[in-house]
């Protein structure tokens, strides 16, 4: 399933647009909802092949997401994008009553979430995101890790009937995923790795971060860690998390998030009330963000706490714990 050693990077919004026109091509009556973001976001690729079938409604997002849902609301299978700092940053009423609510088959592809959005900073870097979606009912919440994990849930999403909020990074980020690893399901995560003494839970660009700190927790203490592609945050895989804490005892999680209510939050739930084990939860302190230029984004992760060495030694912290 894995990579082992080809190291490929790739862009996640290309995948979305170059999936958004093959699906288009295939389905009649799927539409784009654009907000003057149409280049970056890579949705003016639909709309160059289907120009009668993509709606550019400039920097309005309130309307970016009742247009979506009255679209929806005459049949179409609506997909809204912009950044996320934007949608849901400015619209969450519109999300809220005009898409959840009547449970519309609207499906919101952002950008530019978390901290990785290059030298725009606080304003712009989305950390609450996920909790704010994950709290709205018929709302389905997807972050994948990688370019591959965008074509396959896109192919899901557009079969699914319903509200998705689908979560891309900005930089292009390491390949993880075959093209032939049809493994994606809704509410299911998928083992990348498996292990015996802890578990590491990960969504988005720190998938790749978790797999180097199993790396290192073998090479250097020995430790066998099952890492876990937590894609599919709402709904959230019940069944693996249990399993993951009766065979592996501590789980640690990552993510370009808030430590407050998101991925991190949603494991801590469901482990305190199926199987309760030391749950670590690595993310943004509750604290704004800054600027980072594209080349020093790795650095900005190691300052919030969010490297492969973090990991490492939340890891083993959390076993020194659990042996006391």
């Amino acid at each position: 399933m894995l990579l082992s050693n080809e190291r490929k990077v790739a862009d996640m919004r290309e995948a979305f647009g170059q999936t958004l026109v093959e699906l288009g091509t295939l389905i009649a009556n799927l539409v784009c909802v654009g907000a003057d973001t149409t280049d970056s976001l890579k949705t003016k690729k639909f709309g160059d092949k289907f120009p009668e079938r993509m709606f550019n409604v400039g920097i309005a997002e309130a309307n970016l997401v009742s247009i979506a849902a009255g679209l929806a609301v005459a049949g179409k299978i609506a997909f809204a994008s912009t950044y996320a700092a934007f949608l849901p940053g400015r619209c969450l009423d519109q999300i809220r009553n005009a898409i959840c609510y009547p449970n519309l088959n609207v499906k919101l592809v952002v950008s530019h979430a978390g901290l990785s959005v290059g030298p725009d900073g606080a304003s712009h870097q989305q950390i609450e995101d996920i909790s704010t979606m994950r709290a709205i009912p018929n709302m389905r919440v997807l972050v994948p890790a990688d370019a591959t994990s965008v074509r396959h849930l896109m192919r899901r999403i557009v079969d699914t009937s319903g509200p998705f909020y689908m979560r891309l990074a900005r930089p292009s980020g390491k390949v993880i995923y075959r093209e032939e690893d049809d493994m994606f399901e809704i509410g299911r995560g998928n083992v990348l790795r498996d292990g015996k003494d802890a578990t590491i839970m990960a969504c988005g660009l720190m998938v790749v971060n978790a797999l180097e700190a199993a790396d290192l927790l073998e090479r250097d203490h020995g430790l066998s860690c099952r890492v876990v592609d937590m894609f599919s945050v709402k709904p959230i895989d019940k069944e693996l998390i249990e399993k993951c804490g009766r065979e592996t005892g501590t789980i640690v999680t990552i993510e370009e998030h808030n430590i407050l209510g998101g991925m991190g939050g949603a494991v801590a739930e469901v482990s305190a009330e199926l199987y309760p084990v030391g749950v670590k939860r690595l993310g943004v302190l509750d604290t704004f963000g800054e600027s980072a230029r594209d080349d020093e984004i790795g650095s900005l992760f190691e300052k919030y706490g969010l490297s492969a060495m973090k990991i490492v030694e939340t890891v083993l912290h959390a076993r020194r714990q659990e042996r006391k």
